[in-house]
């Protein structure tokens, strides 16, 4: 079949030539749709914020700028890309199609500066990580200070930042690299690449005159009629929380919350309740964790970047050297492997 008998589009950067194939005689560029990457990243945003003011602020433009935009690609592909409803705004079939491309132009584009930096060695740059505060504690930390001796010319700069948080500022580009729990991470995301860094258990943690503080291991059963400390809605420390208790058979009785465990664990202190944390997340703190009995609820900790960058030559140093420092993470925390 001749190319110019199945009609497509062209993604070219605006102002370029048109392509001229010379096998087919045929000036493609005139009469084609040409699409602007910038707009496809525009639209990428609002798939993923769902609103213009949202994808706006994710771009650091103005919602009028985002709309003039979307606007724009809409008349380059000659359909309908967007659906809209009050504020909110979904994808039409036709968008739904097209932002699955601008992923992957995304992905070749991420690809391709990656293939750049390594043709001209990269080993000087700035690597920005978001990541929970246990993990900046026990593995980016120390990642940091070997960086510091191996690889002077890489620069860390860290953003603490709950790993629920941390990968719409990845796909942002906000960030560079973050690290999370792998359940807050869709499995069939293929925007994402991730690496496995270590997996904890979670501990019960109880204040000192409590009637079970003796024990060497805890039934979450027993702890139904407790008060509880635990994480904010939307953590997902909180959902293992809720979900291990409601395995246990019983709905956990909340009193006190929390995003800083440290608070978490000076209020267990001070007797205001029981929590279920996990095991690194409260090293430094005065109280004692407990296992729990049978099989203990896990945080499996990943660092993901965006596909495409994972062969950058900084993200391959900072990757490898989160990797070793969560070796080292402590006992009872199995580390991952690359």
């Amino acid at each position: 079949m001749r190319v110019g008998s199945v009609r497509r589009s062209l993604v070219t950067i605006a102002g370029h030539d048109p392509w001229y194939t010379a096998r087919d005689g045929l000036l493609l560029g005139e009469d084609w749709p040409v699409i602007d990457p910038r707009r496809l990243r525009v639209l990428r945003a609002l798939a993923d914020h769902g609103t213009v003011t949202a994808a706006a602020r994710a771009l650091h433009l103005t919602p009028s700028a985002v709309s003039q935009q979307l606007a724009a690609l809409e008349s380059e592909v000659g359909h309908s890309l967007l659906r809209r409803r009050g504020r909110r705004v979904s994808l039409t079939a036709a968008g739904e199609l097209l932002v699955g491309h601008a992923n992957a132009v995304a992905a070749e584009l991420e690809r391709a500066q990656a293939t750049l930096a390594a043709f001209a060695s990269g080993a000087t740059g700035r690597v920005e990580v978001g990541s929970f505060a246990s993990a900046i504690t026990q593995v980016v930390a120390p990642a940091l200070a070997a960086l510091r001796v191996s690889a002077p010319g890489v620069t860390l700069r860290v953003r603490d930042v709950e790993g629920h948080a941390s990968v719409p500022l990845l796909l942002d580009g906000e960030i560079d690299l973050a690290i999370t729990e792998e359940y807050r991470l869709r499995t069939d995301d293929r925007r994402l690449t991730r690496f496995p860094l270590y997996t904890e258990p979670f501990d019960v943690v109880l204040p000192a005159e409590h009637r079970l503080a003796g024990r060497s291991d805890v039934d979450l059963a027993d702890l139904a009629d407790d008060d509880w400390v635990v994480t904010l809605p939307g953590n997902p420390v909180r959902d293992v929380v809720q979900l291990a208790c409601e395995q246990a058979g019983f709905a956990p009785r909340i009193v006190h919350t929390s995003d800083d465990f440290r608070a978490i664990g000076a209020l267990v202190r001070a007797g205001a309740g029981v929590a279920l944390v996990p095991r690194n997340a409260v090293r430094g703190v005065p109280v004692r964790g407990v296992p729990v009995r049978g099989t203990a609820p896990l945080r499996r900790v990943v660092a993901a970047v965006r596909r495409g960058s994972e062969e950058h030559p900084l993200i391959r140093l900072v990757r490898d050297a989160l990797w070793v420092a969560a070796g080292e993470v402590g006992p009872g925390v199995e580390s991952g492997s690359i």
